[in-house]
């Protein structure tokens, strides 16, 4: 789903072969490698590190959805945080810039759904702006091997209004594809919340163009001449 918007707005191809799937294309003179991590910590390291095994890579940026704290953010606001942090390990990086954007907030990467409020609350005292489950960990390869990093992500949901529990955080495979089995059998169970779902699934595919937006904008601008 993060990927299908770089892919239709740079006409990426896939490529199969080696140790890791990757799309190419080009912004402009650059070559763009995409990858799909997958969700979670685990499989964003592992990612990488192939990744950054395989090309030798001028920088990395992670473009994809999170979780917004603040109840009023707006879907699809993108997020370009000035820290990520680990949420297991408390560890913070720090993006490198890319193009004239005004970083804001922190960014925190968990591999579990935060939902309770007392704990959404600190989150918020410390400056946290959103949630997702993989940036720390790419940040943290980045940053072993020496390679520059950027982030867009854009809102696709709140993390307090109850939208999001437990049983649909279940609702997608590993590699971040719905299971289409958990779907429906989710939906005989609570035929209720089927414009919910249609609400969530829109919303999603809003907050990753937003996101493939902000970084193609950003990337395309880097060989302009100024003045």
């Amino acid at each position: 789903m993060e990927l299908a918007p770089l892919t239709e707005a740079l006409s990426l191809q896939a490529r199969t072969a080696g140790p890791v799937p990757m799309s190419v294309g080009s912004i402009g003179p650059r070559r763009v490698v995409a990858i799909v991590t997958g969700m979670g910590t685990s499989l964003a390291t592992a990612g990488v590190e192939q990744l950054l095994t395989a090309v030798e890579v001028e920088r990395v940026v992670v473009v994809g959805i999170a979780g917004a704290l603040d109840d009023g953010t707006p879907i699809g606001t993108l997020v370009r945080p000035e820290a990520v942090v680990d949420g297991r390990s408390r560890a913070e990086f720090r993006p490198d810039p890319l193009g004239t954007g005004v970083a804001r907030g922190k960014l925190w990467t968990s591999d579990s759904l935060t939902t309770d409020p007392e704990t959404l609350a600190g989150l918020r005292r410390d400056g946290v702006v959103a949630l997702d489950m993989e940036t720390a960990a790419i940040a943290a390869v980045c940053s072993d091997r020496g390679v520059p990093w950027s982030v867009f992500r854009a809102i696709s949901d709140r993390a307090g209004d109850g939208s999001v529990d437990e049983e649909v955080f279940r609702l997608s495979n590993p590699d971040g594809t719905p299971n289409a089995k958990a779907v429906a059998s989710y939906l005989v169970r609570h035929p209720g919340r089927i414009p919910a779902m249609s609400r969530m699934a829109k919303a999603a595919r809003l907050a990753t163009e937003r996101a493939a937006e902000g970084a193609i904008a950003v990337v395309s601008r880097l060989d302009r001449p100024t003045g």
